[in-house]
């Protein structure tokens, strides 16, 4: 759906609608994940803001998971298109062997914590029997026209303990509805139906794609009455990415930023509206491009009106295409090019949205299965053990114990003493321990502060070395390097916007 489609897709929403973002909830003052900025603030000033940002809940409990999935599956399985054009006959969905439990237990056993289906993409044809359209899956032969896509996936994400979510396109080429008001009434008919029929919902994700419809008018979406509904009916549900709790992070390449902010300007928010709606849910029409390479820096923020906690989901392809097709078998991406994306994502502040298109048999096709069995036997002999574990841990802490760091849980944590603006934890190993990746992690919940870091170790005479370097932390961060082998190693935080919460710092070896 996205790799080359989706340049020109996110050029097209950008015409259609100035929409990328809203505000979430406002909770308290102790848990703001928006904060207005007054134009008499000091740069001083709008750092200490922005260090007090945090997430929601539903953001934090999202970023947590770390890796997600998309199923893209329809009708294009079975012509061989990127986008349909609503013109397909529900006689070609006609899936031989279809099996979401294989799905969901291959996700599952590969560690990764929601699958997303695409209930309905752009051709408008629904895996689900909507009361609402007749091109759906009670037409296809599949089932004699009694199966339903949606509720054998989310009955098997239950079955096997994982998040449930759905992609509902608002661009449908199919309805004749589309490009007039009534449209949006139906595509709120739709949405309850899945909001309502299948149990919890983990995340809602729209994209803006908004071409012609059947009737060649476009669609002025109403997308703040959606985003109501699904707090009204899936309160715990993120919205994504065309809504106010996650952002696309700009590219489908599984790669983020060096530097990623989950802090960023929101400058179309009326401070009148907080005072009103403190503690209550805030929406409005959000402005802004959230693509560039500098989006929440201090240069950045300083010429901000308000700043609010919008956290980044990295999207990509196992293979070429959003949808499965044979002739693509031998490029799916292998367990070392999973493992440098987990890296370049879930590594770089945000959350892994990998997408597994299942074949036209309905079922995840073996090289994509085999890649990712793969990957997860890379992870765990990579990230198992952390080699600090046991490690004399020494630094200046205003709160918590050293050993919280190291001990593998996320929930302890340390708030180290800043002297000139800087941290140092120092750790020395029983025995000299070999290691090229490095990782830290900040509590969100007690913002993201952390603006430079530096690792160093020290080596056979005493002198010492730095060999990696990086600048935000956020939920998580991991550094490669060339491999070191050492008993006594350094962190740094060389430069922070207030005092930082580390949850575990660890080093690991990743062998290649």
């Amino acid at each position: 759906m996205w790799l080359k489609t989706h340049s020109r897709f996110f050029r097209t929403a950008a015409a259609c609608m100035v929409l990328l973002f809203s505000v979430s909830s406002l909770l308290s003052a102790q848990e703001q994940n928006v904060v207005v900025i007054d134009p008499a603030d000091s740069p001083a000033e709008i750092v200490r803001k922005a260090a007090n940002v945090v997430p929601s809940r539903r953001q934090f409990d999202w970023q947590r998971q770390e890796l997600t999935a998309f199923l893209h599956y329809g009708v294009n399985t079975y012509t061989g298109r990127e986008w349909g054009d609503g013109t397909e006959s529900p006689a070609v969905f006609r899936p031989a062997a279809l099996d979401a439990d294989q799905w969901i237990r291959e996700l599952k056993a590969a560690g990764f914590k929601c699958a997303i289906l695409t209930c309905k993409h752009h051709d408008g044809f629904c895996l689900w029997p909507s009361a609402y359209t007749e091109h759906s899956v009670k037409h296809a032969p599949w089932k004699d026209g009694k199966g339903d896509v949606v509720r054998e996936v989310s009955d098997a994400c239950r079955k096997y303990g994982m998040s449930f979510g759905i992609y509902l396109s608002p661009w449908d080429r199919n309805s004749r509805l589309y490009g007039t008001e009534a449209y949006n009434d139906y595509f709120v008919k739709q949405l309850t139906e899945l909001l309502t029929q299948y149990g919890k919902v983990s995340e809602v994700w729209f994209d803006g794609a908004c071409g012609e419809g059947a009737n060649g008018r476009k669609q002025e979406y109403d997308f703040v009455r959606w985003y109501s509904l699904i707090r009204r009916l899936q309160p715990d549900a993120v919205i994504a990415v065309m809504g106010p709790d996650v952002r696309w992070v700009g590219t489908e390449t599984g790669r983020g930023r060096e530097t990623e902010w989950s802090v960023v300007p929101k400058d179309n928010l009326d401070p009148e509206a907080i005072a009103e709606h403190s503690q209550k849910e805030v929406l409005t029409a959000p402005v802004g491009d959230m693509r560039g390479q500098d989006l929440g820096s201090r240069k950045v923020i300083e010429k901000a009106k308000s700043l609010v906690w919008y956290p980044a989901e990295i999207d990509v392809s196992i293979r070429p295409g959003w949808f499965y097709y044979a002739d693509q078998d031998s490029k799916v991406k292998s367990p070392k090019e999973l493992m440098d994306i987990y890296f370049t994502s879930v590594g770089m502040n945000g959350v892994l949205l990998l997408n597994l298109p299942p074949d036209k048999e309905g079922r995840l096709a073996k090289g994509d299965v085999e890649s990712l069995r793969g990957f997860r036997r890379l992870y765990d002999t990579t990230f198992a053990h952390n080699l600090l574990s046991g490690a004399r841990v020494r630094c200046r802490l205003s709160d918590g114990k050293a050993g919280n760091v190291i001990d593998g849980d996320y929930d302890t944590s340390v708030r180290p003493e800043l002297k000139g603006g800087k941290a140092v934890f120092l750790f020395r190993t029983k025995r000299p321990v070999t290691f090229n990746v490095l990782s830290v992690q900040e509590d969100i919940r007690r913002g993201q502060r952390v603006e430079a870091f530096s690792l160093e170790v020290k080596d056979a005479g005493g002198k010492w070395k730095e060999v990696a370097v990086g600048t935000t932390v956020g939920h998580k961060r991991l550094l490669k390097f060339p491999t070191q082998t050492a008993r006594e190693v350094r962190l740094t935080i060389g430069q922070a916007r207030a005092v930082p919460t580390l949850s575990e710092i660890g080093l690991y070896r990743l062998v290649e």
